[in-house]
């Protein structure tokens, strides 16, 4: 007869064990919890950013001014010389694939900053089909694909008019169908010149949406030169005749000011103490996939062989250099974090299988047991809740998310000065929105306010009979004018002796314009001079975080 109390131990022995070893199931859900909340997050931003139909970034309204141009059959590269004095610095491809929108709601912000967002929806399904294919494990997928979207970066700019994130997709796309498709060869022990031109095609499509792919192209070209030397060489001349051919029609149908444009406008002074800032930051946030990626890179370097994600984030936070020119920012780090995400996917599902196999001859085969990789199971997500902590942000414009920020130990708002750069400054004021990546005017959402103000300053231009000398385009969009000038390529341009600024400082001198719109003064100095002598400060509206300046002529 066994003895009762011995019995009653061994329940209760068994009972502890089950519920330990459902520790790291809770803490996988979690994390899941964490990265899904971002998700809901990005997604209230992303459709507050639809609804919103002026400029949120500075800019938006050009890149839509682009693709306006685009369905008319015209090019957006074009003199900065004669009235209206405006072309675009950006390669076309993201345009195009707008224009069909455009054809069918008109020019709408909503167009491009939907493209954008799924843009990054794609990116995140290809970092997470990536991770799954190496290991099978659909949360550890989806944490990582979850991760880039849960990026301060990525939220920031993901779901606005801007390109960028565009560029990202295609890039993250070829790398990852290279790399399975180099495997599939290497398993196979034959070649798949059908896929390897996929992947040239969608490197061809990144580098005309934005230059900066160009990173990834080097990156994807010096992986193929270390595993296929020969087939490297062969593939790189073509791609590098398309490319120039596409480059040259391009420059010869704009009569070269595709050239003056995408070019030699992009040629900014860089700001070092802008990199290192910037560098500090990305890393801050970003501490878990960035050192996981780095980690698992040395491990690569020293112990197996590079792979191509690899060679692609080394290639990619070199590149990220280039975030310290002027007109850059945090968006440039956007490739090297999608690099990173897929590292680090892979090299937690390579400390998990390997945990779980015996293998006499490994110098560390002592530690391959069922208690490591249990330990494993519950330190992964315990980090991956120390990256979501890390990347917090959160708006808090109702009382169930600032319940929320508040039981998380965060603030419900926080004071931010409102923008100034042609008024006198005003006092801090508190915004519904926290991120740690310290104070931002990108990822707070536009309200109903910000739209009013717009309205406001479209019905300042209806009051005059031309189009207005605007910072944003927003305005004259609204106002069926034309867009006149785009400031920061005009500077651009004006910084490299490459614009001739004679008959826009002669309309502003005649009081040409009815109408005077300043957001930040990007304009070269003889214009900003222009203006100040001919014009005074009649109203000022704030949107968006920034006081917008409305003058008239004196």
């Amino acid at each position: 007869m066994s003895d009762p109390i011995i019995k009653q131990t061994e329940n209760k022995t068994t009972g502890w064990e089950t519920a330990v070893s459902y520790l790291p199931k809770l803490l996988i859900g979690l994390a899941l919890l964490a990265f899904v909340g971002y998700f809901v997050v990005y997604n209230l931003y992303a459709v507050a950013l639809f609804r919103f139909p002026f400029d949120y970034d500075q800019g938006e309204g050009f890149e839509l001014m682009d693709t306006v141009l685009f369905s008319q059959g015209e090019w957006p590269y074009r003199d900065n010389d004669s009235y209206p004095f405006y072309s675009s610095n950006y390669p076309p491809l993201f345009h195009v694939v707008t224009v069909p929108l455009v054809w069918a709601f008109g020019p709408q912000y909503w167009t491009g900053r939907l493209v954008s967002y799924l843009g990054t929806l794609l990116t995140a399904l290809a970092i997470g089909y990536a991770v799954q294919k190496a290991g099978k494990r659909w949360w550890l997928s989806v944490l990582v694909g979850l991760a880039f979207l849960a990026s301060n970066y990525v939220y920031h700019v993901g779901p606005l008019f801007r390109q960028h994130m565009f560029m990202v997709m295609f890039e993250t796309v070829a790398v990852v169908y290279l790399a399975r498709t180099v495997a599939k060869e290497e398993a196979d022990g034959r070649f798949y010149n059908k896929r390897l031109l996929v992947v040239m095609l969608l490197l061809l499509a990144a580098g005309y949406t934005k230059q900066l792919a160009y990173a990834t192209v080097a990156a994807v070209f010096i992986f193929l030169l270390l595993r296929q030397p020969k087939r490297a060489i062969a593939w790189a001349v073509p791609f590098a005749a398309v490319t120039g051919l596409i480059f040259l029609w391009i420059n010869v149908a704009t009569d070269g000011y595709w050239f003056l444009n995408t070019v030699t406008a992009n040629i900014n002074p860089f700001v070092p103490g802008q990199a290192e800032g910037l560098f500090r930051q990305w890393f801050r946030l970003h501490t878990v996939l960035t050192v996981t990626a780095v980690l698992f890179a040395v491990y690569q370097l020293y112990f197996d062989r590079l792979s191509l994600y690899t060679i692609w984030f080394v290639v990619a936070v070199v590149n990220s250099v280039t975030a310290g020119k002027w007109g850059a920012g945090e968006s440039y780090f956007a490739t090297a974090i999608a690099a990173s995400c897929i590292l680090t996917g892979l090299a937690f599902n390579r400390l998990l299988t390997w945990s779980q196999q015996a293998n006499d001859q490994s110098p560390l085969a002592s530690l391959q047991s069922p208690k490591t990789h249990f330990a494993l199971m519950m330190a992964i997500p315990i980090l991956f809740l120390f990256q979501a902590n890390q990347m917090f942000h959160m708006p808090t414009h109702t009382p169930a998310l600032a319940a929320i920020a508040a039981a998380l130990g965060r603030p419900t708002e926080v004071m931010i000065a409102p923008q100034t750069s042609c008024s006198a400054p005003r006092a801090p004021e508190p915004i519904p929105y926290v991120d740690s990546a310290g104070v931002s005017l990108l990822g707070r959402l536009p309200t109903a306010v910000d739209t009013a103000a717009g309205i406001e300053i479209t019905d300042h231009i209806l009051q005059g009979e031309t189009a207005a000398f605007s910072e944003d385009a927003g305005f004259n969009f609204r106002a069926g004018q034309d867009i006149v000038t785009n400031p920061t390529q005009l500077l651009n341009l004006y910084n490299n002796n490459e614009v001739d600024l004679t008959e826009m400082l002669a309309m502003l001198n005649d009081q040409a314009f009815d109408t005077i719109v300043l957001r930040a003064q990007f304009y070269p100095p003889p214009v900003l001079d222009a203006i100040g002598q001919q014009y005074e400060t009649t109203n000022l509206v704030q949107m968006n975080g920034f006081v917008y300046c409305i003058m008239r002529p004196r």
